[in-house]
């Protein structure tokens, strides 16, 4: 039997790293500005291998966006939804704009690809 979770949604993303390799805070500032947050840009860029990690958050950004989407709301972007990590690095969403969905996130890299898996409760 197939049960209806109305008040629980998912979100997947897979995307390759390579898409954010060479991407300089500088001369990439408007792109780099649509999608992250500067929270979300220093965080990346403080790591050696700063594509893979801005390659997750934006998975986990585009997953968030598609569990949302099961909820029937479309209006949020990229530059909505923040994906920080907590001080021992777990990735969490922060996204004021829905205060009453709750979110888990989990984000992780391959040599060549960022995937990330959103889960969303709805209160």
């Amino acid at each position: 039997m197939f049960m209806e979770f109305e008040n629980i949604s998912i979100g997947v993303d897979i995307e390759e790293i390579s898409r954010f390799e060479g991407k300089e805070r500088g001369k990439d500032a408007n792109f780099l500005a649509r999608i992250f947050t500067e929270k979300e840009l220093d965080y990346c860029y403080k790591n050696k291998n700063y594509a893979s990690h801005l390659c997750g958050k934006y998975c986990a950004k585009e997953a968030a966006v598609k569990a949302l989407t099961n909820f029937n709301i479309n209006n949020v972007y990229y530059g909505d939804i923040e994906i920080l990590n907590k001080d021992n690095g777990i990735p969490f969403v922060n996204l004021p704009k829905y205060p009453d969905i709750k979110f888990k996130v989990s984000v992780s890299h391959s040599k060549l690809y960022a995937t990330a898996t959103v889960l969303a409760l709805k209160d």
